[in-house]
């Protein structure tokens, strides 16, 4: 029962999401007025705006205009569902497990917003960074000292990346919402999780950048977000991070 409402829950948390997603950017209000259609502004009633059973109802478009609707909103819906179960698993009905899908929302949120707009709201990044400062507080598996060392050292870090790269190549290297991110991310996952979180960023932000000019034929100065990397990166190190250090420690005394 436990595992089935927390799921219940996720999707309807989903749901919200891709409000977020769709609207913050804009400069919207996330709450009011009610869902409707982009294309054609139609209502849309609470009975077609189930998570996932609406889509599948309606086969993927509008009720008014039947306009495509995006796959991005099941798939987000879907995987926040997953996510929290996920947590359930890891953390039980606990305050962390509660704190750690409120990070979860953030990383869905802001990979999507950064990959679409490339943009990484203040309002997300900052808000959360107070938030789990905060909860630095009660963290039972982070050390408030621990946590702000490792959200301060990195933002540090990379924002010295941010001028550095700005003062020599006159580029952005990193967006600061790269810094304000790093910050959120330090602050709940404490330094362990932290390093796997963007080391994994960096490497498949770096495949994928070679995917990108090897197939795409882009360039060195073609703009990709790093939002979605770090996102990614902390997923997998809120969860497996330990396992990961663990590997890694042993193929180090292997060697």
């Amino acid at each position: 029962m436990e595992a089935a409402l927390t799921v219940v829950f996720g999707l309807i948390i989903g749901s919200f999401l891709n409000v977020v997603i769709h609207r913050l950017p804009l400069g919207e209000n996330v709450v009011f007025p009610p869902s409707h259609c982009p294309r054609c502004r139609a209502d849309i009633p609470f009975y077609h705006n189930i998570p996932l059973l609406s889509y599948l109802v309606l086969r993927g478009g509008c009720h008014s205009c039947h306009e495509r609707i995006s796959l991005r909103y099941p798939l987000i819906e879907a995987f926040c569902a997953f996510s929290f179960w996920l947590t359930l698993q890891h953390f039980g009905l606990s305050l962390h497990a509660a704190f750690t899908a409120a990070f979860i929302c953030l990383l869905i949120t802001l990979a999507f917003i950064d990959l679409e707009h490339m943009i990484l709201p203040d309002e997300l990044t900052l808000g959360g960074a107070a938030l789990f400062f905060v909860y630095s507080f009660f963290n039972p598996t982070v050390g408030q000292l621990e946590a702000i060392l490792s959200g301060l050292g990195v933002a540090l870090l990379f924002a010295g990346f941010f001028f550095f790269y700005l003062k020599v190549r006159k580029l952005e290297g990193l967006g600061f919402g790269d810094v304000k991110m790093v910050l959120l991310m330090g602050l709940f996952l404490g330094l362990n999780r932290l390093v796997v979180a963007i080391f994994l960023a960096s490497l498949s932000g770096l495949l994928v950048g070679v995917v990108l000019i090897i197939w795409k034929k882009k360039n060195l100065k073609y703009a990709l977000p790093f939002g979605p990397f770090l996102s990614l990166g902390s997923y997998i190190a809120l969860f497996w991070g330990p396992d990961i250090l663990a590997w890694v420690g042993s193929l180090w005394r292997l060697a």
